[in-house]
């Protein structure tokens, strides 16, 4: 009994404690595994929570373990493992309806500590012509009032009774607004005029405030026009129309404020009507007029007083915007040519570009600045345009300047991309002729630091090309169209990619030969050709690539120039290379008979062995030996057999290069052929006898 006690006392405590759940509260639901509980949960104004799976269930009015128990025993229908399932409540707020002459009427959610001056500005404030002292809260249904007024009077916070969930609080409007919604604010007074048609002065058109506004006695003109706020910057003050008893009268404010003669003022009576058009709609065409067109602030006609310059009108129009373009502004003339002012040339060196003076009737135009993002060649004219085409990164057509050079118009084309071959850039210019193409070798100006002075002129018109790079010719013939004659350098025979290659002054014969991919396998090194097409005359050279190899001598490497064609014969094709006197010729059963390059250091066992020795069939006793001089040829036997076995009394001949060697194979030895010629009569005396037989 005594732990029944103990266990109710310590009970007791907590249960008063609990927090009873209301509508708005947060809550967080604890259930380890599942994605869909990882998100607290707001309890609804109908004091629900939507659960996943199971739906909505009721949970105001409940503690946290009772809400809870509730909870756990709707969940067990769908999930299985409730162990560790448990409720808390994060936040406790309060959703309150706010109703009436507010900006934003609706349920708004404030803090459970939360008064009606918080709730009022969630439902964004009060409107102009609320009633703040008959507010009211309705609270389960029943309704008591509410003086906002008396709380704002006195700041006493006693005076506003707590929120609780579920409360409405209604704010009435105020008796003397009537049926009708309107704005009592002072600028909406202003635009609406202050008097009825009947009785006041009605003023439209180019005025800053136009309305109906009270006439007061002695008004004037002036005074009405003060009214409605003056007029705009597009009225035009020489033609003010005054209608008064049905009466027209024009009225020139301009003339009357130069002269200050008060009986230029028109009366004007209740029921006046007063009417300023805009500018555009009647031209001035004063004696005086110039007119300015095109991007300055203020565009139209302005009179030209005596003694006032160029830029005196130009200043009076709001100068140039942003967008205009400074350095093509014209004077246009009825009765003579257009002239064009640089501002930009004129800021630099007034001197240099004097303004010219403005004549009655002159019309001054200010360009827009030419947009590259839009593709329009109409905005530059040809007589200010310069083309830029081939391996830059945005080629195009750009407008030129006397003083840009050729530096910038390359960079204003974003400069040449890698594919751009500079050696080589052509500059066209209209018309025909070799005079009107120029060449220019910009990577020989940039590696050298070239003077400015040598840069090529441009001039209106002129088109710039920039040629690309040829590729790898075993990747894309093409490509070869787009290179000149003149700037390559042709590689033919044993190389890895043989064709036609870009060269310049800064490569040599190896960077052509790499740039080939190099001599294959069966390549003859010490044979190379190089035809020289620069001069009046073809000539050839020879080169030995493997001597250069051996000794590394610079020295040895030819100079090559675009144009030139460089030959890699092919190592198996020597006698195309090597004429018949420098040649040794060895023939019949050698391994490898063939034309063999001869000095003085070498011997007929040399030649020999170079040819892979005699075969198994060579007559090696009478291998004949022909040279060749200038008296004729002489031919001599040498036997090799009787040199093997005894070199001391058998020396070897000597060869000279031009000289025939032959080996003989052992058919023709003369005992073969004895051999062969019994065969023969033995042959014949069979056939006889066995003929005689038949």
């Amino acid at each position: 009994m005594k732990r029944i006690l103990l266990a109710l006392l310590l009970w007791i405590p907590a249960w008063l404690n609990a927090q009873i759940l209301a509508p708005g509260d947060v809550i967080n639901l604890q259930l380890p595994g599942e994605e869909a509980f990882s998100q607290p949960f707001i309890v609804t104004n109908s004091g629900q929570l939507l659960l996943p799976e199971v739906g909505a269930v009721s949970v105001a009015g409940m503690d946290e373990r009772q809400a809870q128990q509730l909870l756990r025993q709707r969940l067990s229908t769908v999930y299985r493992n409730l162990d560790e399932f448990s409720l808390s409540l994060l936040s406790s707020e309060i959703r309150v309806r706010v109703l009436g002459y507010v900006n934003q009427p609706g349920t708004v959610t404030l803090a459970a500590d939360a008064n009606i001056q918080m709730a009022l500005t969630a439902a964004g404030g009060l409107k102009p012509g609320a009633q703040l002292d008959k507010f009211q809260l309705t609270r389960n249904g029943v309704s008591q009032p509410l003086n906002y007024k008396a709380y704002l009077d006195s700041g006493d916070l006693r005076l506003l009774p707590a929120l609780e969930g579920g409360d409405t609080v209604f704010v009435p409007t105020s008796p003397q607004l009537g049926n009708v919604e309107i704005n009592f604010d002072a600028a909406s007074l202003v635009e609406a005029g202050d008097a009825e048609q009947q009785n006041g002065l009605t003023l439209f058109g180019e005025f800053r405030n136009p309305g109906t506004f009270s006439f007061k006695d002695g008004m004037s003109v002036v005074d009405a026009v003060m009214r409605a706020g003056g007029v705009t910057r597009y009225a035009d003050v020489t033609k003010i129309r005054v209608i008064t008893h049905n009466q027209p009268t024009l009225f020139d404010l301009k003339a009357y404020l130069d002269s200050g003669k008060t009986e230029q003022l028109p009366p004007i009576q209740p029921g006046s009507i007063i009417f300023a058009p805009i500018e555009v709609e009647e031209i001035s065409t004063t004696q005086r007029t110039v007119y300015i067109m095109g991007e300055v602030q203020a565009p139209g006609a302005y009179e030209n007083s005596t003694g006032a310059g160029f830029m005196d009108v130009l200043a009076n129009a709001g100068g140039p915007t942003r967008f205009a373009d400074t350095t093509q502004i014209r004077v246009l003339r009825d009765n003579g040519p257009a002239l064009l002012v640089n501002l930009v040339q004129y800021s630099h060196n007034p001197a240099r570009a004097p303004l010219p003076d403005l004549r009655p009737g002159d019309v001054i135009f200010v360009p827009e600045k030419v947009d590259f993002n839009e593709k329009s060649w109409l905005k530059v004219t040809n007589d200010r345009a310069i083309k830029l085409i081939g391996a830059v990164y945005n080629p195009g057509r750009f407008e030129w300047d006397s003083s840009m050079s050729f530096l910038d118009v390359l960079a204003h084309a974003g400069g040449p991309n890698q594919e751009a071959n500079l050696a080589n850039i052509r500059i066209l210019r209209q018309g025909s002729g070799d005079q009107n193409l120029t060449r220019f070798n910009l990577e020989a100006f940039i590696n050298q630091g070239g003077d400015f002075s040598t840069l090529p002129t441009l001039q209106a018109g002129d088109t710039i090309i920039i040629d690309e790079l040829p590729k790898d010719p075993t990747d894309n013939k093409a490509s070869w169209v787009r290179q000149s004659a003149e700037d390559s350098i042709y590689v033919f025979g044993q190389v890895g990619a043989p064709g036609r290659y870009a060269f310049n002054h800064a490569l040599g014969i190896l960077d052509i030969l790499a740039a080939a991919d190099g001599p294959n396998g069966d390549a003859n090194l010490r044979q190379l050709r190089i035809s020289h097409r620069d001069g009046p005359t073809t000539n050839v050279s020879k080169f030995d690539l493997a001597l250069y190899f051996e000794t590394g001598d610079e020295s040895l490497l030819p100079q090559v120039v675009p144009g030139d064609v460089i030959y890699v014969p092919k190592l198996d094709a020597d006698w195309l290379d090597k004429p018949a006197h420098k040649v040794v010729r060895l023939m019949g059963e050698v391994t490898s008979p063939g034309r063999y390059t001869f000095s003085q250091e070498m011997s007929l066992l040399d030649l020999l062995a170079e040819a892979g020795g005699p075969t198994e069939n060579a007559f090696i006793e009478r291998i004949m030996i022909v040279n060749s001089s200038c008296c004729g040829d002489e031919s001599q036997a040498f036997n090799l057999r009787d040199y093997v076995n005894d070199p001391g009394d058998y020396p070897l001949p000597m060869l000279r290069p031009g000289d025939t060697v032959y080996v003989p194979n052992k058919e023709d030895s003369a005992p073969s052929q004895l051999r062969q010629g019994l065969r023969d009569v033995l042959s014949m005396v069979t056939l006889i006898v066995l003929g005689a037989a038949l």
